[in-house]
């Protein structure tokens, strides 16, 4: 590898053509600098310059060499400012939910860029180490706050053209012995299970998924019907959103942060930023 002194050496010597201006110029003595011209000639494998009374002429060699010697000094002498930079950003590891919102995502991480400054953002998978956590308020822990952030309406999902979408308003007993395709952790589906067995009714459960968005694949495949968060099924064209006559079915999203530890200071500004905000939209 290639000594950056003896490339900073070679630079002085092509730009002031003469040797003991050019010692002079790197604080060094002439021999000091006529041996460093020398061990760089030999490393590279030939001469750089030519040698005359009034000084050196630059050989090809040496106008070759003379940019890439440029880039090489300059870009090492940035590397301790990059790194001072890079130490001096803000980090911040989210770990997030699966099935949210993409749009309210989005509109999350926009806001989050604009109230922490010079910030390094990780998303993580969910069930990762994290600094905070995006979830729902029905997920937090006993050692967390929950900062709630936005709220999204289960909606009755069907494909399109199923008959129920000709319906302006589908009371609870038209969904008696209908297919039907659950997520157990679901407050909502469980809430709905438990409206119709008050009345006698029943679904009939012919599927079941650990996310939302298997749920939905399984609803586009014709297996059945089921409820959805409307954020999740905003921009998916092949589904119907029907009416439904029964109590409103929501769920919260929100930041879930330590509340039995000093506060990562990042996180301290996000729940201040985000205070004066709106609900994400």
């Amino acid at each position: 590898m290639i000594d950056l002194r003896l490339l900073r050496f070679f630079i002085a010597i092509f730009e002031e053509r003469n040797i003991t201006s050019a010692a002079q110029r790197c604080h060094v003595s002439q021999p000091s600098l006529s041996s460093g011209l020398k061990q760089l000639e030999e490393e590279l494998g030939g001469p750089l310059f030519e040698r005359s009374k009034k000084g050196v002429v630059a050989l090809d060699s040496a106008h070759y060499l003379y940019p890439l010697a440029v880039k090489l000094v300059k870009e090492a002498s940035e590397l301790p400012g990059l790194f001072k930079q890079k130490a001096a950003r803000q980090k911040l590891k989210v770990a997030v939910m699966p099935d949210l919102s993409q749009r309210r995502l989005a509109g999350l991480l926009t806001r989050i860029n604009q109230v922490v400054e010079r910030l390094d953002i990780e998303l993580v998978d969910y069930h990762s180490a994290a600094d905070c956590r995006l979830t729902l308020d029905a997920l937090k822990r006993e050692d967390e706050v929950f900062m709630p952030l936005w709220s999204e309406d289960y909606v009755l999902c069907v494909p399109k053209g199923h008959h129920l979408a000709q319906k302006e308003l589908v009371e609870p007993e038209d969904l008696n012995g209908y297919d039907f395709i659950e997520c157990p952790p679901c407050e909502a589906h469980q809430q709905t299970i438990g409206l119709l067995a008050c009345a006698d009714m029943s679904l009939n459960l012919v599927a079941k998924a650990e996310h939302k968005s298997q749920v939905m694949s399984l609803v586009l495949a014709g297996f059945g019907i089921s409820f959805l968060p409307d954020g999740l099924v905003e921009d998916e064209p092949r589904l119907e959103l029907v009416r439904f006559n029964g109590p409103r079915m929501y769920r919260r999203i929100g930041l879930c942060y330590p509340s039995h530890q000093t506060l990562n200071p990042v996180i301290s500004q996000l729940i201040r930023g985000l205070s004066l905000g709106q609900e994400v939209s």
